[in-house]
């Protein structure tokens, strides 16, 4: 969610979170939460505390990481133009150099580098195993690939109160390179922290509902430098965007926390999730809706996370899929 705007406990229990089944004895992830276990029992001082609190470490880290990395681009031309500085290029290209170093230097950063503290070689190989399961059933991308524009034009139609126009080729052609882009730069650069580090260690410790409930919020709020520039919209953002968007942030982490779930923890799923809707804002939104503004863009995201995230929560009874038996990346329906 950064580019664009308009737009554990070591021992993991697949009850709350399927990444690593509870059965195998042997494997990468076993071996690096006994290795992370024997560590944290001889830890002392600074690193004992990283072994004893990695989510909160987590958090302080990629909030000091990613905010320190956008401070030049808060301070420039493009932000509140305390520096006589401006990021060059045209379009997306000033946000890109402005916000990339710190979306990476942040979540994903400050994961590889907890879990490369806390669980060692063994659990850098369990990370990245996770990372590249793309193995899922075949139909899950059929939903997330089809489900997130097509639930973002109904809503843009409901806000913007007007039919969407057909897209024309060039959006068509650009949509699939669009959504390969997003992977690389706001997906990459996120996900493996906000959902792959932090959510399955909350879920085993406080269930799916309450670490949705944490990551959710702070998710958002970790953007929130990003309001004082271009990106978001300064010098025009009021209080209201800000608080829309944090909103946002929370309705649509249920849904992303079910998709994580119920594919056994597929990162490029979720990743693909993510950056769907910000590929779809980016790309198709204006050319379907040429009156869209920024609001209504907002508007039309806020309502389709609040309408998704009711749907997961009624028809999961609020479990989000923890506890699902369906290892292979099953659709909903064949367990509950």
């Amino acid at each position: 969610m950064c580019l664009t705007r308009q737009a554990s406990p070591l021992r993991r229990d697949i009850t709350v979170s399927p990444r690593t089944p509870v059965s195998t004895e042997t494997g990468p992830a076993v071996e690096a939460a006994k290795a992370a276990k024997a560590r944290e029992e001889r830890a002392t001082g600074l690193r004992g505390s990283i072994h004893r609190r990695p989510v909160t470490w987590f958090f302080v880290l990629a909030y000091v990481l990613s905010w320190a990395a956008w401070t030049p681009y808060v301070l420039s031309q493009n932000g509140l133009g305390v520096w006589d500085f401006a990021f060059p290029g045209t379009g997306a290209a000033p946000q890109l150099l402005g916000i990339l170093p710190g979306g990476y230097l942040g979540p994903i950063v400050s994961a590889l580098l907890l879990t490369g503290l806390t669980e060692g070689r063994a659990g850098l190989r369990a990370w990245r195993g996770r990372m590249t399961k793309f193995r899922v059933n075949w139909r899950w991308y059929a939903v997330v690939l089809l489900s997130v524009p097509a639930a973002l034009t109904i809503t843009s139609a409901v806000v913007s109160d007007s039919g969407p126009a057909m897209p024309t080729a060039m959006v068509l052609a650009a949509f699939l390179p669009g959504l390969i882009g997003q992977m690389v730069t706001t997906g990459l650069a996120e996900e493996p922290g906000w959902r792959e580090f932090a959510m399955p260690r909350l879920q085993e410790r406080y269930g799916p509902l309450a670490a949705t409930a944490i990551v959710g919020p702070l998710w958002g709020v970790w953007h929130l430098p990003l309001f004082l520039t271009e990106w978001g919209g300064y010098p025009d953002v009021t209080w209201v965007d800000v608080l829309k968007f944090v909103i946002t942030a929370i309705a649509f982490s249920f849904v992303m926390t079910w998709v994580f779930n119920r594919s056994s923890g597929s990162m490029p799923l979720v990743m693909l999730l993510h950056c769907g809707v910000n590929n779809f804002f980016s790309i198709a939104a204006m050319d379907m809706f040429p009156g869209m503004t920024r609001q209504d863009a907002s508007s039309a995201f806020l309502l389709g996370s609040l309408v998704g995230a009711l749907i997961v929560l009624v028809a999961t009874r609020g479990r989000l899929g923890a506890g699902s038996a369906s290892g292979d990346g099953a659709l909903p329906g064949r367990a509950a």
